[in-house]
């Protein structure tokens, strides 16, 4: 990965919790409880995922970058879903989310072609590195704010 994909893909990442933040503003618990079809994610759900997935790959990130050959854990999204309460209030996923995401943005910003060119494997996708840890998560949170903004208008 050239250096200008790379600075790009670290500025989307960094831009994450504002797209997010942006897609829920004035959002009201209608909104936030509205199911767009049978067997998708409500706004709400999507929040909780989007803070105990961010707490994950923050992790993932620190596991590449400080070991040799890093073994990375699968979660299974939908057990969590099912059993971490994702009805609650979406407050402190919110800041659970900004703060995983500030901080790692930092990291990233001090990380070196070294750190960056880092491999592990992943029970999933095998052979597993930062570059490709970047390329989805620098788009994840992009992708779940616009399934926050159908969401809200399948309220409506």
């Amino acid at each position: 990965m050239d250096s200008q994909t790379r600075a790009t893909l670290i500025a989307q990442y960094k831009d994450g919790y504002r797209e997010v933040a942006s897609a829920l503003e004035g959002a009201s618990d209608t909104e936030l409880d509205a199911r767009p079809a049978p067997g998708k994610w409500t706004a709400r759900e999507i929040v909780h995922h989007l803070a105990d997935s961010e707490m994950t790959s923050a992790v993932r990130l620190r596991l590449l970058v400080a070991e040799e050959n890093a073994a990375i854990r699968a979660y299974d999204e939908k057990a969590f879903a099912a059993r971490l309460h994702y009805d609650r209030p979406i407050e402190s996923s919110l800041l659970a989310f900004q703060a995983a995401r500030r901080s790692t943005g930092d990291l990233l910003d001090k990380m070196t072609d070294t750190d960056f060119a880092k491999v592990g494997t992943h029970p999933e996708h095998g052979r597993y590195g930062v570059e490709r840890w970047l390329e989805i998560y620098a788009e994840h949170a992009h992708k779940h704010a616009d399934q926050i903004r159908r969401a809200r208008a399948s309220a409506k």
